[in-house]
């Protein structure tokens, strides 16, 4: 076989650990994203998926490191033997090439659906749990970003036009916060 072996290891939050996934495995280059994986706006996926080339192999400790639902496990995986890249999934000891049997095509997708439907049932038990804990009184949520007039003076200046992400520094907060404030009914 010739080409390189490249690593691909994920975590969803930075104080994760990505030591146990290619450990005890050669690879030449590793790519290592500290994201979630609910969808594939990874940078380090992507720069892997850039640098892969013909005769190449990429790692991946398990599918759900790769992706956490059955099409974008596919889409990736198409990507990335399109460009003639074998994808070797360590946990599962399974190997797509392009060239793969009815059979290797037929665990991909049952593999990638178990994965998926694993990570639904940890969200619908999560939100279970939230709801039992609301009403024991232990779960309070997160302590909001703003306080109230500090949110009534970010929605005030959003009217006036200031540009959301001048608003985002200004307050110390994400974009994605201040779409959220903004959104908010009060």
């Amino acid at each position: 076989m010739t080409g390189q072996r490249i690593g691909y290891v994920r975590v969803s939050t930075l104080d994760q650990s990505t030591a146990r996934q290619l450990d005890g495995i050669d690879v030449d280059r590793a790519f290592e994203d500290k994201a979630s994986g609910k969808d594939a706006n990874r940078p380090e996926l992507e720069r892997m998926i850039d640098f892969a080339r013909d005769g190449d192999t990429v790692l991946v400790h398990s599918m759900d490191r790769l992706a956490r639902n059955l099409e974008d496990l596919r889409a990736i995986v198409r990507r990335l033997t399109a460009k003639k890249v074998r994808v070797q999934f360590v946990k599962e000891q399974l190997t797509f090439t392009g060239d793969d049997t009815a059979m290797a095509t037929l665990l991909l997708n049952v593999m990638g659906a178990f994965a998926e439907f694993e990570r639904s049932l940890i969200r619908e038990r999560q939100r279970e749990g939230i709801t039992l804990a609301k009403q024991r009184g232990a779960y309070r949520g997160r302590t909001p970003s703003l306080d109230a007039n500090s949110a009534i003076e970010l929605r005030e200046k959003a009217a006036a036009g200031v540009p959301k992400a001048a608003l985002a520094r200004q307050y110390g907060i994400s974009r994605e916060t201040v779409y959220a404030y903004l959104r908010a009914d009060v």
